[in-house]
């Protein structure tokens, strides 16, 4: 790699504007501006006195980012000498209660101490966890009003349901801090890796804490008002061993070698190098969130010079400008450039990038590797998971009593109904495994028995990872909540199974309490298939997963309806399995609705498995 990347020493990767937009604009008016008329000793965050400084174009429709900005330079600056002076106590005291509905209060403080600090990689670390953190609470509120929360901050912050929160005029503050290209957009250029330490100014961070507390007191006024509760949505935890041991250990030997291969690399841009020296030490001192939210975006940042260098298009390396995308990863490890051109830096990265000894464990190993946290592979964890739950249904012991007393459900006969289309839509979906998968010592359809066994097998086939379109994630989100239903039903049923069993022995169940759990013993002989029917037709999708970029946007669409019925069905099923629920046979109902919607659209030929055998005959 090094003889690809020679040449001047690169001085910025901010392009003219974006770099005058954040080093230059907010300094020019030079008045100073006195912190009482923005915030009261109590804390209280004047809003008026910061949406004074929104200007906005003749129209009234839009925003002008940069006079914006250039008001707002004062302000910032005396909110920034008014929190780096201030005693952690009377911090504590003035902003805690306010900065609470983040969900992560104790971050503060360690923000108030980068602020006092001479690190410039630390005001910017900073930065970058308040923004994702200040974006995911705002999600958190939009959800008190909206349903689904947007995947993108700029349409998070353009919404209706965070002005009818917070007001029109605040959200255009943010909008200008972080919302959007035209103004700093502090939260992208640092977590893509575009800004350098000393180019992001400490007062942004210090007026994005204060924001964050105004944010508060104004969410606890609406929350007085309309009663409602804010709730955090929980975050992501790995809790498998097995991802969390992946990586070998790194020894003081190697990290002492890193620290020489900094230095000398040409990878990293010298004006980052700072960032990658917070970045070891955070890793010293086992602060390894830290570690990698440095390291992270500094990785976008080397991979985006070699990008830049082996598409011969230097002029990537900058930020883009507001009128234009930045070169992210998803450019950087898409398949083709813009232009329809192949994109080399997949092909440069298949080579060796690396000889040093030190790190040769290191290289092994990705040679080996496969994702452990890409949604791909914690959909396979999940069916599996799913799975397993099921199995242990059999196991759950049932008062011989309970097996012959007789009851008599009304839906009996669509329970029949239902078990023959199981095992129709079954015998169809096994026709689609892949042929070097499939039993062929078995003669005709696979027996019940089998079904966790081709489970398994289907969950061993490896499905790519590196060119993932939005489309092939959007699929694996929603395949992800109906799998993730399953798994809530089957621990339900489980439940419910356990209580009622005991409740049936100690001779505590109502006549009619008595009927319900005989209906739910019943269920089950019907919930077990049609949950491994589900399960496989998630795995069979997929294996076939990136087939679903060969359909046009209509087709999209429609297939995506189909996925949302079945992920309808499964949040009817977790609904009516809950143990003050006890709706088995409307469970039943819902069963035979959605095998019906399942075999028409299996029968219509839509699925990515039938689209991959189309594909597979066209090769052939």
């Amino acid at each position: 790699m090094h003889g690809i990347l020679v040449g001047e020493p690169i001085a910025t990767c901010l392009s003219p504007s974006v770099y005058d937009m954040i080093c230059k604009l907010g300094f020019e008016v030079r008045e100073s501006c006195d912190i009482s008329s923005i915030v009261t000793q109590n804390g209280e965050v004047c809003w008026k006195k910061i949406t004074d400084c929104m200007v906005y174009t003749e129209s009234a429709q839009g925003l002008d980012h940069r006079e914006s900005v250039r008001l707002l330079g004062p302000m910032c600056q005396a909110v920034h000498l008014h929190l780096s002076s201030l005693p952690e106590g009377q911090f504590e005291m003035r902003y805690a209660p306010a900065l609470q509905w983040t969900g992560v209060p104790e971050l503060f403080p360690e923000i108030l101490g980068a602020l006092r600090s001479p690190e410039s990689p630390s005001v910017c670390l900073s930065l970058m966890k308040l923004s994702s953190c200040l974006e995911r609470a705002l999600g958190d509120v939009y959800l008190l009003i909206g349903k689904d929360c947007p995947f993108l901050l700029r349409d998070l912050l353009a919404s209706e349901e965070l002005a009818q929160v917070f007001g029109q005029p605040v959200m255009d503050v943010l909008k200008v801090f972080v919302g959007s290209p035209r103004g700093l957009n502090l939260r992208n250029v640092l977590w893509h890796g575009f800004a350098a330490p000393q180019e992001v100014p400490p007062k942004y961070c210090s007026m994005m804490v204060l924001l964050t507390a105004g944010l508060g007191q104004l969410l606890t006024g609406f929350l007085q008002q309309t009663n409602f509760t804010l709730a955090h949505r929980p975050f992501v935890t790995l809790t498998s061993l097995e991802d969390l041991i992946v990586f070998p250990d790194v020894t003081s030997e190697v990290l002492s070698v890193l620290e020489e291969v900094m230095k000398k690399s040409t990878f990293i841009l010298k004006i980052m190098l700072p960032y990658w020296e917070v970045a070891l030490t955070k890793l010293k001192s086992h602060r390894f969130a830290d570690c990698a939210i440095l390291l992270l975006m500094q990785l976008e940042t080397g991979l985006r010079r070699v990008f830049a260098e082996v598409n011969e298009c230097p002029k990537r390396l900058l930020t883009a400008e507001s009128t234009a995308l930045y070169t992210t990863f998803d450019e950087i490890l898409a398949k083709h450039l813009n232009d329809g051109k192949i994109n080399q830096l997949p092909l440069f990265l298949g080579e060796p990038a690396m000889e040093k000894a030190a790190v040769g464990s290191l290289i092994n190993l990705a040679g080996t590797y496969v994702s452990r946290c890409h949604p791909a592979s914690q959909l396979k964890k999940q069916v599996l998971s799913c799975e397993g739950s099921i199995g242990a249904w059999p196991l759950l012991p049932l008062p011989e009593e309970a097996e012959r007393e007789p009851v008599r459900s009304e839906g009996d006969s669509e329970t029949d109904v239902c078990s023959s289309l199981i095992t129709e839509i079954v015998a169809e979906l096994c026709c689609h495994v892949p042929e070097t998968h499939r039993a062929a010592h078995l003669p005709g359809p696979l027996p019940p028995e089998e079904w966790p066994r081709l489970l398994h097998v289907l969950c061993s086939i490896p499905v790519r990872t590196l060119f993932c379109p939005r489309a092939v994630l959007e699929v694996l989100a929603v395949l992800r909540r109906v799998s993730a239903h399953c798994r809530r039903v089957c621990g339900q049923v489980a439940v419910c199974v356990e209580l009622r069993r005991r409740q049936w022995e100690d001779r505590s169940l109502r006549s009619r309490q008595r009927r319900n759990y005989l209906r739910l013993v019943r269920s089950m002989k019907l919930l077990s298939p049609m949950l491994y029917l589900i399960l496989l037709l998630i795995a069979l999708e997929l294996i076939n997963i990136h087939m679903v970029l060969g359909k046009n946007a209509s087709e999209y669409q429609q297939y995506l309806r189909f996925l949302k019925c079945i992920l309808q069905y499964t949040e009817n099923l977790a609904a009516c399995t809950r143990q003050d629920r006890n709706k088995w046979d409307d469970a039943v109902r819902h069963t035979h609705t959605a095998l019906l919607k399942i075999w028409t659209f299996i029968e219509k030929k839509h699925m990515l498995m039938h689209l991959a055998e189309k594909s597979t005959i066209k090769v052939v």
